[in-house]
């Protein structure tokens, strides 16, 4: 959750090339050194998260296609020590959701970071805990002991693992994230890499220069050994993909370092036996990815909303992502909206960053004040539960976005919508005031059922019959509460 720059992107790359497509935290003191071990063999539940082999625009996992659709906490599940990530990952599973995205702890925020209130991203005094063990010399910025980079915490490893068990128990796959720039000077401040937080001589340098190859003050040799522990110790796990960086469009994040930590993944799980997923994070709101790196299949956006960014790169033939929303006040409607249009214009992955996630209230019925700079919230989630269960009801690996066969009786009504010509038809209406469309149907016997987005309640049904000479087939809802989802599909076939 950054600064909102509408229309910055930078045309950052990825593909499927060349890999196998295939809580209660513990206490901070236990910071035992990590001793190597070997991974795990291959789950028996089958190979992890991969692009489905018939639509690679979408996932598949336990054999079955798969869109990711969550309403997930601020990304601080792992590295904030009074975050119970059990309850949260539970709450996840029973309201229908099948992701979250985690920070690694290599980013960690200040308290009052970007006016957010109770940010899990921002732990309490002497409760963040990070990959590497402490020292024995006193003086982090935000109490304990200083960081030793050449060692890492064991229970830091536990912890992980653990959330993965939790995450894969409870049907929620984990989207890894890696690392992340510092906006401002007051993060780079908290972070162990800054040479004032360890006691390796390393990191002293300005926080622009952290995530490039030629003027890192020696920490890339820290990140790429980061890297390869966590990427050794989850190899086993099945619900996992990882993102390189969180919105390297900032902090002065290169490209070329980018691409060296996703070739450090690649070369990491060369010899291990599971291969995972890889994602890059590419601009806020819509760009044009122009030249992938071979090795990463997911191309995350934020605020893509309208979904431009799913058409502008459906040549790369990838999984399209929203994977952070936020910036339209705190109320449901624009989130709810975002979600509906970016996956029925044919996105593979949709986030909302919720903020009634906290600690203590991992169930997610925090009452955040109007300043807090996005939404969620129980309703929402009801609503965003509906369109998952709709986009899973369609056999929607057959299915593309659709600009010609679908339109509105109206000017000022939007329509998109994802098809299966004759066959079946996912819709989603908003705007004007009959939300009532034309479809270019063939001949035959066809179900038609209305769904209201806000309140997830259906409003009706209807089978009809299409005549050979007919051209354009009007489907009108039972009411219009001013935007509508319609399901249609053929009887006969």
């Amino acid at each position: 959750m950054r600064y909102l720059l509408a229309g910055l992107g930078i045309g950052l790359g990825l593909v499927v090339a060349g890999r196998a497509i295939a809580g209660t935290a513990p206490a901070s003191g236990d910071e035992r050194p990590a001793s190597p071990r070997d991974p795990a063999s291959p789950p028996p539940g089958g190979p992890p998260l991969r692009l489905h082999e018939a639509n690679t625009r979408y996932l598949e996992l336990d054999g079955k296609p798969v869109v990711l659709i969550t309403s997930g906490e601020h990304y601080g599940a792992l590295l904030n020590l009074d975050f119970d990530y059990e309850r949260y990952l539970e709450t996840l599973g029973k309201e229908g959701f099948n992701l979250t995205r985690v920070f690694s702890g290599a980013y960690v925020e200040p308290q009052g970071a970007f006016n957010i209130a109770r940010n899990t991203l921002a732990p309490a005094r002497d409760r963040f805990i990070a990959p590497w063990a402490r020292s024995d010399t006193k003086g982090y910025a935000n109490g304990g002991n200083k960081f030793d980079l050449a060692r890492f915490n064991e229970a830091y490893f536990e912890r992980l693992e653990k959330l993965m068990t939790a995450a894969e128990k409870h049907g929620v796959v984990v989207e890894l994230v890696l690392f992340c720039p510092f906006y401002k000077d007051d993060q780079w401040v908290l972070s162990p890499m800054n040479a004032k937080n360890n006691v390796n001589g390393v990191g002293a340098i300005e926080r622009e220069s952290v995530y490039t190859l030629d003027r890192n003050g020696d920490l890339l040799e820290i990140q790429e050994k980061m890297t390869r522990e966590i990427v050794r110790r989850l190899n086993r796990f099945r619900n996992l993909y990882y993102e390189v960086c969180n919105e390297p469009y900032f902090g002065g994040v290169t490209d070329a370092w980018q691409r060296r930590i996703t070739d450090v993944i690649v070369e990491t799980e060369r010899e291990l036996p599971v291969k995972h997923l890889i994602s890059w994070n590419i601009a806020n709101g819509k760009a044009k990815v122009e030249k992938p790196h071979p090795a990463v299949s997911i191309f995350n956006f934020h605020y893509a909303s309208p979904p431009d960014a799913v058409a502008l790169n459906a040549h790369l033939e990838r999984v399209i992502g929203d994977n952070e929303t936020g910036f339209k006040g705190t109320g449901d409607d624009h989130y709810r909206m975002e979600g509906w249009e970016f996956i029925l214009a044919g996105g593979g992955l949709y986030n909302h960053l919720d903020y009634s996630f906290v600690v203590g209230l991992e169930n997610g019925t925090f009452e955040f004040p109007e300043t807090q700079p996005g939404g969620g919230g129980p309703a929402l989630r009801k609503q965003l539960r509906a369109l998952s269960e709709l986009i899973h009801s369609f056999d929607f690996v057959r299915m593309a976005p659709d600009r010609k066969a679908v339109r509105a009786d109206e000017k000022d009504a939007k329509v998109t919508a994802l098809v299966e010509p004759g066959r079946q038809y996912a819709i989603y209406v908003r705007g004007g005031t009959k939300g009532s469309v034309g479809i270019e149907l063939p001949p035959g016997e066809y179900r038609a059922e209305w769904l209201d987005p806000k309140s997830a309640k259906k409003l009706g049904s209807k089978e009809i019959t299409v005549a050979p000479d007919a051209k354009v087939t009007t489907f009108v809802p039972p009411s219009y509460p001013g935007e509508i989802a319609l399901a249609v599909r053929r009887k006969d076939k």
